[in-house]
């Protein structure tokens, strides 16, 4: 999954300049390169503090993906999910609000929810993460 955000941030003229001096030397293509591998080497610097947090929340890390059938099971079953996401949550189309509602007790998600708009409206409530 390729999706991203645009996110805006302001930086000092100095540090700018820095980054355009980098730019100019070849080490990056653009201003927007050197901001992604400069999030992603800090991220990989915390990776292991990122990683026990997943694993103390029982998160799940990257995309989990609920469908209707899935969530059926568990309203049959009188077994709600909580789900916790770093990264993406997909709520499949045919998911109905009451459904999602019936069958899911909570949602923390540290990154995107994609559902109908609806559905996600439904569960905005039980919405402890984003």
């Amino acid at each position: 999954m390729s999706d991203t955000e645009k996110i805006s941030f302001n930086m000092s003229v100095v540090d700018l300049g820095q980054v355009d001096l980098l730019i100019e030397q070849g080490f990056y293509s653009s201003r927007t390169d050197f901001m992604v591998a400069s999030v992603r080497n800090l991220l990989q610097s915390h990776s292991t503090t990122v990683r026990q947090a997943v694993e103390s929340r029982f998160m799940t890390l990257g995309v989990a993906i609920f469908g209707r059938e899935d969530l059926e099971k568990r309203v049959a079953a009188r077994n709600p999910v909580d789900i916790r996401v770093v990264g993406v949550l997909k709520i499949a189309d045919d998911v109905t609000p009451e459904l999602a509602q019936a069958a899911i007790r909570s949602v923390s998600v540290f990154g995107k929810i994609k559902a109908r708009p609806e559905v996600v409206a439904a569960l905005l409530f039980r919405n402890h993460g984003k």
